[in-house]
């Protein structure tokens, strides 16, 4: 490859102003947001729109350039990370940002890659209509990147994770070619799958430009609480009363243990432990109501006079406001923000099947106990899809660096090994990008393995795409 004639090409195509070389303009790009990888690139470059991403793509490969997708870079498996080669190049699809078609009938919106999450959302709201993807990121992160790694987030009881609310997709093929795939259709029995296989490949058979995306009618109400347990088991007794009284109304369903909500409490001042006393588990559930606020609240009322009566329930906080709903929601989305605030630890993004979500919790702590005696478990996620984000502190008192670096590798190792024991996987929302690429292949079959790398052969047989993540090396 000659270097300077295929930088000199890029300009041509995208303009001096899109391809970046400087460190001073790379930087933002070249570290994921965990800052557990920091990668060099030949070059950022920033193509305007669709047509221009596939003509960049083929000037790849002619030049045998290998290309790392990304978004808004709020990956946490460093999945949109160069390695340190600096032969790769990152291709930003932050400029195509356009909102291309409302369909309020037809309850679609087609959205190009690189429209931040919350603008997919505000554009649905305009037309009276809601797009329930929400996670923590969607000020920062991009529709493309959410469905690259099929984000889940807080409403996937109800609407399920980014795969389920996309019906079409534009992708740029490992070769330069854009397949419009664009369809806003429920039913299309012409063939294989050709979406399902791009959503959730992190980039790695293709380049998704555009989506169109499910929308819903907006709900007249939203209706929060909080409710106070002594064990996960009284958490799923819970969700199993709420999905048989309130059916599909029941949207949201989050799970933290009593040291995520102390945490928040002494890291952020302002919000102060909800109860009068301490209970081993906390539930934050929300129902979605099409009737009225007061349909809404009578439900959930009496859902949880109903889990009172039954012993599942030890004390609850019903949002009587929308301020205080968002307080609610504002204490579980901190969770993240204080272990950041307390240092590095060791997070697991894990599902199992919900039914085990007890057994895998009661059967993992002592085992991480056992080899990080003291460890302080900040156990919390989306109990309604049995996705955890389990994740293990340092002692207090001890250096979280230290003690990221003496047990990252025995703690991970074990909890994978008993997610495995529990039917579940390690990687349920973030992906498997680089830093759980080898992980994965220890727990996957030798059948699926080859699977999969039959398809990236098919789909990318110069391996030019995103090369590095999801299969082993």
């Amino acid at each position: 490859m000659n270097q300077a004639e295929f930088l000199t090409a890029c300009r041509d195509l995208l303009g001096r102003d899109h391809v970046l070389t400087e460190c001073a303009d790379t930087g933002t790009y070249l570290t994921d947001q965990r800052k557990r990888y920091v990668g060099n690139a030949l070059a950022v470059l920033r193509p305007a729109d669709a047509a221009q991403t596939a003509a960049l793509v083929r000037l790849c490969v002619a030049h045998g350039v290998p290309m790392v997708p990304q978004g808004g870079n709020t990956g946490l498996a460093g999945g949109a990370t160069p390695d340190t080669s600096g032969r790769q190049v990152v291709i930003s699809l932050r400029r195509l940002d356009r909102i291309r078609q409302v369909d309020a009938d037809n309850l679609t919106l087609t959205a190009e890659a690189g429209c931040l999450l919350a603008n997919v959302q505000a554009a649905a709201a305009a037309a009276e209509r809601l797009f329930p993807l929400s996670l923590a990121a969607e000020g920062s992160c991009t529709i493309g990147g959410n469905l690259a790694t099929n984000a889940g987030g807080t409403a996937v009881l109800r609407y399920g994770n980014a795969r389920e609310l996309c019906l079409g997709l534009e992708v740029v093929t490992p070769q330069g070619e854009l397949w419009d795939g664009l369809r806003g259709l429920r039913k299309d029995n012409t063939g294989y799958d050709l979406r399902d296989l791009f959503i959730g490949a992190e980039g790695t058979l293709g380049l998704i430009t555009a989506a169109t995306l499910k929308l819903f009618a907006q709900p007249a109400a939203r209706m929060t609480a909080l409710a106070a347990l002594d064990s996960p088991a009284d958490a799923l007794a819970l969700l199993n009363l709420a999905q048989r009284m309130a059916g599909p109304l029941l949207t949201g369903f989050e799970l933290m243990s009593d040291f995520c909500l102390q945490l928040v409490a002494q890291v952020f001042t302002s919000q102060r432990y909800p109860f009068a006393q301490p209970y081993a588990q906390s539930v934050l559930l929300e129902l979605s109501d099409n009737e009225s606020e007061a349909h809404a609240r009578d439900l959930l009322e009496r859902v949880l006079n109903a889990a009172i009566e039954r012993g599942i329930v030890r004390d609850a906080i019903v949002a009587s406001s929308l301020t205080q709903s968002n307080a609610l929601w504002h204490l579980r989305e901190s969770i993240p923000l204080a272990q950041s605030a307390k240092g590095l630890n060791i997070k697991h993004d894990i599902a199992v099947p919900v039914s085990q979500v007890p057994a895998f919790i009661a059967a993992t702590d002592p085992i991480v106990q056992g080899i990080a005696p003291g460890a302080r478990m900040v156990t919390f996620g989306h109990l309604g899809d049995g996705n955890l984000h389990y994740n293990v502190m340092a002692p207090d008192g001890i250096d979280p660096a230290a003690f990221l670096t003496q047990y990252q590798s025995p703690v991970t190792a074990a909890v994978h090994d008993s997610v495995h024991a529990h039917r579940g996987t390690i990687s349920a929302e973030h992906g498997l990008g680089q830093f759980k690429r080898d992980a994965s292949a220890h727990y996957k079959s030798p059948v699926e393995i080859a699977l999969m790398r039959a398809l990236k052969s098919a789909f990318d047989p110069l391996g030019l795409m995103n090369p590095g993540k999801v299969l082993p090396g």
